[in-house]
């Protein structure tokens, strides 16, 4: 009999694993040419919903391994050791497993009862396969930045938006609203002084080498970076300013003269990576600096450095701010780099909506684009990260279906994710929330059925994490409350329908119709 006949349960775990191994040997055997283009889609979707509900399998086993001292019983140093002589996997695999079992593992303490996750949340997503390994792992290397000294509250709340953001998008875009999430954390005073940000800051131009380039490198400060990118979103476009490439359009990409069919044709065959283009977008506005008005404007506005705040920043000069292209200024950056600037008026109403600015043509006008970038701060499809600098704006109800070019029905949009608004079975539809809904005026989109087959609208969060963490917080304390009542022989049912696996970020509004997905960030 082998050591698994040995474990209580054992009939039914062998019952489990030799499913497995049928179902795992039919799938190998089984000719999938038959199959349509959905199934297709479909099948690669619940392979990987069991390979990652797998993974929490294995999590559950390290466990068991740790727990019982199996690794030192069978004269292994350490459970990575064990794991790499066990399975013939790599030190880096087994190191990440492990990991991934401390933080999202359910241990024990020494009476047998159960702990909570370190990161419940995403133990929870794990489990249901909604989330990956590589999403796990994103979300523990944000959670380890978090600042010392955050409180508990906060710390929960970060959590919560990560995992529910792994939900619906790439690890790497976890790790990018992480970043961001973070800089909102360290706005509550953790973050460097203003002191020390001037002592770190430097641009190290070294000596030109044999080969005739010269290595540069430093640290930006906040103002200089907002000052810097738009002028590279303007300059550092796919096809434009290519040395490599004779017919590359120069100059800026919103010229009237501008061939847009040969920057097309140019983009196409544009190799270069994004910090080549960059470069080379450095050596134009550098080029073009030394003559005056060159630069122009950038997709309707002046080429500047657009920074949105609230008047309750201005009057507390506390927190932090976003610009135009992405970037994150404390708010005494911002005053000052305010105090250079043209003075702009964007009126809002009370959902922080702007005002109507009606136009009778297609193409919006500069203050209709400032007023969007105020509002919705980048690309409005969930999961996209674009900031408004990179951003056309689009017609909620296109201009050719009898949409006006009023504020009312503009919102921005990427060009990427404005070019996936078609009639087509894999387009994208976009429409404006309805009054009934907490972020009512915010543009929706609903993905196609091969992405999601319940076609739910959904808001994109990802540049109002402030939003999102005053919402989380709000939840938290509730539920906690509910949780101290219970404890007290209070309401018993204050916590029914509402544990911190279903918890909702975004301040609980579900634009899709009550999924916990229905709003992403």
């Amino acid at each position: 009999m082998s050591s698994i006949d040995e474990i209580l349960g054992v009939d039914q775990v062998e019952h489990h694993l030799a499913a497995l191994d049928v179902a795992v040997e039919g799938l190998l055997g089984k000719p999938l040419t038959g199959l349509s283009d959905d199934q297709v889609v479909e099948v690669i979707q619940r392979l990987e919903t069991s390979l990652r509900k797998a993974a929490a399998v294995g999590n559950r086993l390290v466990v068991e391994a740790v727990e019982r001292s199996i690794p030192g019983n069978l004269a292994c140093r350490s459970v990575n050791e064990f794991l790499i002589q066990t399975l013939r996997i790599s030190g880096a695999d087994a190191a990440a497993r492990v990991k991934r079992a401390r933080k999202t593992g359910v241990w024990h303490n020494i009476s047998g009862e159960n702990l909570e996750p370190t990161l419940p949340d995403t133990a929870a997503a794990l489990a249901t396969g909604a989330i990956g390994t590589d999403h796990v792992r994103a979300i523990a290397q944000i959670m380890r930045k978090i600042p010392h000294g955050t409180d508990t509250d906060h710390i929960e709340v970060a959590e919560t938006i990560l995992s529910d953001a792994a939900r619906s998008t790439t690890p790497e875009d976890v790790t990018t609203i992480g970043l961001h999430l973070l800089a909102h954390l360290a706005a509550d005073g953790n973050a460097p002084d203003e002191r020390d940000r001037k002592r770190m800051r430097g641009l190290r131009i070294g000596k030109q080498g044999a080969d005739l380039m010269t290595p540069i490198s430093g640290l930006l400060d906040p103002e200089t970076r907002a000052l810097l990118e738009p002028v590279l979103a303007k300059l550092a476009r796919p096809g434009m300013n290519n040395p490599d490439d004779p017919e590359s359009p120069s100059g800026d990409v919103e010229s009237p003269d501008l061939d847009r069919n040969a920057l097309a044709k140019a983009a196409a065959r544009d190799t270069r990576t994004a910090v080549q283009r960059n470069h080379d977008a450095l050596t134009a506005g550098l080029r073009h600096l030394l003559s005056s008005g060159v630069l122009g404007s950038h997709r309707g506005l002046p080429v500047t450095a657009i920074i949105t705040m609230s008047v309750q920043q201005i009057e507390e000069e506390n927190g932090i701010v976003t610009t135009a292209s992405g970037g994150i200024l404390p708010i005494s950056d911002a005053l000052r780099m305010a105090e250079k600037a043209h003075p702009v008026l964007a009126l809002f109403d009370h959902r922080g909506r702007p005002l109507h600015l009606g136009r009778a043509r297609r193409l919006a006008s500069a203050e209709q684009r400032l007023a969007l970038i105020a509002s919705s701060g980048g690309c409005t499809r969930p999961g996209c990260d674009a900031p408004a600098s990179m951003t056309a704006v689009h017609h909620i109800r296109e201009w050719r279906d009898g949409g006006p070019t009023d504020i009312g029905n503009l919102d921005l949009a990427c060009d990427h994710c404005h070019a996936l608004v078609t009639d087509s079975p894999g387009g994208w539809k976009t429409h404006t929330s309805p009054d009934d809904l907490v972020h009512a005026g915010r543009t929706a989109w609903t993905a196609p059925k091969h992405i999601d087959p319940g076609q739910k609208p959904r808001i994109n969060h990802r540049h109002h994490l402030d939003e999102l963490i005053a919402g989380a917080l709000e939840h938290a304390r509730a539920r906690r409350e509910a949780e101290v009542r219970e404890q007290r022989g209070g309401a018993c049912g204050a916590t029914g329908g509402w544990h911190r696996q279903a918890r909702v970020s975004g301040g609980g509004d579900n634009d899709s119709g009550g999924d916990r997905d229905g709003d992403v960030p």
